[in-house]
């Protein structure tokens, strides 16, 4: 058939084989990289982040296996046996893959036909990638795409009809199904070969196996999808937690009661630090409010865990302490009531927590705490913790019961309530006061609790820490 495609093209010369055999071992080297990446790059290997990373690694490895086979091929300019080290080196580290597929350095045949003579020749590796049996001899261009996807073999027959109508290469990618029912994912390329008037004489293609390397794209892709979901969803849980801790914790300063109270009232201020990454949104809690009684009652506490689950927990709990405490319930039964709701929630939980009920008429402190650094007492410009009354973790034991403590205050005193985070060095140490402890000359010096809370901050509000930390200064009026 004419065409418009002529034959005279320039030849390039064959690389020296020297120069392959540096492809081929700088090949070798950078695989040994890649798997040393994979290893030291891949922490965690059941996370949506380490799924994608290993991945990477994994389609990485696929096409230099594919890169070091077609070189070893180019090297010998026939299929390389299991006898070439490099190849033994792939089949190492490719066992499942060959054992799929075939020998790593048999995933390229070619394939000619004759329009003229009506001859077709296939290479062995065609025959090996296609699951077809010498016997059964290569197969006409006609009956080529009777083993292609019925939704591929439109494009098969548009690359074909194109090369030797329009003298176009070919260059496409189907599926075809072997003799045994497997498919397999094939790239062809190809050329037409013309005769001295033009005409298309032939038409030769290679086909190479590229399903372990779509495989292996097609896993990095999906990873790279749920990990990018696991992202927003991990944001979209964060902003709810963020939303939900400013609502109950909301900033705010002066007297927990109302204006125009006598003296002996409370100063008041609280601040709600960060975790030192920003991303961790825990259960830390403050609240301070006024009773009927014209007492106040304040409080400190945070719960285990962290995200939209632990907040939810955590503005159920402060709702709770306000409605026990409205109703009258001095602070220790109001954290046996505490304990009993933790227990009894569809997402049970450990807390801890420290409520105090400050009385202005006799300057008297009434408090208890569940597992809870004691409250910092701040007198004449030196402090030190309150004896601590006993009381377990809220959530932590059924029917515990909490004591509970007096001690009476002084004008100007300052008491200091946080949550443990605050004076913890590490995630697993114990919560040490002294540092708190040690701002006591600066602290009395302090105007108001607002300002007490500014020198709190500026003092450890840097420190790094894993999960966030809350305090509350409290000035005893004069």
């Amino acid at each position: 058939m004419p065409s418009h495609v002529f034959a005279e093209r320039p030849a390039s010369q064959p690389p020296e084989r020297g120069d392959v055999d540096a492809l081929i071992n700088r090949t070798r080297r950078l695989r040994g990289d890649v798997d040393a990446v994979r290893r030291d790059a891949v922490v965690d290997e059941d996370g949506p982040h380490g799924r994608w990373q290993r991945a990477l690694c994994d389609l990485a490895v696929h096409q230099l296996d594919d890169l070091g086979a077609h070189l070893g091929q180019l090297r010998e300019g026939l299929p390389v046996t299991g006898e070439d080290p490099y190849a033994d080196a792939l089949a190492g580290h490719t066992a499942d893959s060959a054992q799929r597929t075939g020998s790593l350095l048999n995933r390229v045949g070619s394939a000619e036909w004759n329009l003229l003579t009506d001859e077709v020749s296939w290479s062995d590796e065609l025959y090996r990638i296609l699951g077809r049996g010498r016997q059964s001899g290569p197969m006409t261009l006609d009956e080529l795409p009777s083993v292609v996807f019925a939704e591929d073999q439109a494009l098969l027959t548009s690359m074909v009809t194109g090369c030797l109508v329009d003298g176009r290469p070919i260059d496409g990618e189907f599926r075809m199904v072997r003799s045994d029912g497997r498919v397999r994912t094939v790239h062809m390329t190809g050329e037409p070969v013309l005769d001295a008037d033009g005409s298309t004489a032939s038409m030769w293609a290679v086909f190479r196996d590229v399903s372990e390397l779509r495989r292996s794209e097609r896993t990095v892709r999906e990873s790279r999808e749920s990990l990018h979901r696991r992202q927003r969803a991990e944001h979209t849980e964060r902003r709810l937690a963020v939303e939900l801790q400013e609502t109950a914790l909301q900033p705010w300063r002066g007297s927990p009661r109302s204006p125009g109270d006598t003296p002996g009232g409370l100063d008041v201020a609280a601040h709600s630090f960060p975790s030192a990454s920003g991303t961790v949104i825990g259960g830390d809690w403050y609240d301070a409010f006024p009773l009927p009684s014209g007492a106040s009652l304040l409080g400190v506490g945070d719960l285990t865990g962290h995200g939209v689950s632990t907040t939810s927990a955590m503005a159920m709990l402060l709702g709770a302490v306000r409605g026990l405490g409205l109703a009258g319930i001095a602070p220790g039964p109001l954290m046996g009531h505490l304990n009993q709701l933790l227990e009894t929630s569809a997402q049970p939980a450990l807390g801890s927590a420290v409520c105090c009920r400050f009385d202005p008429a006799s300057r008297t402190l009434t408090w208890a705490q569940a597992g809870h650094p004691a409250p910092l007492l701040f007198r004449n410009g030196t402090g030190r913790a309150l004896a601590t009354p006993d009381g377990v973790l809220l959530g932590a034991a059924s029917g515990a019961s909490y004591e509970q403590t007096d001690i009476r205050l002084l004008p100007g005193d300052l008491l200091v309530l946080h949550t443990d985070g605050l004076t913890r060095a590490d995630a697993v140490g114990d919560c040490d006061p002294g540092r708190l402890l040690a701002l006591a000359p600066r602290l009395a010096r302090a105007q108001d609790a607002q300002e007490c809370v500014r020198v709190i901050v500026e003092s450890l509000g840097t420190k790094g820490r894993e999960g966030g930390a809350c305090v509350m200064a409290v000035r005893v009026g004069l």
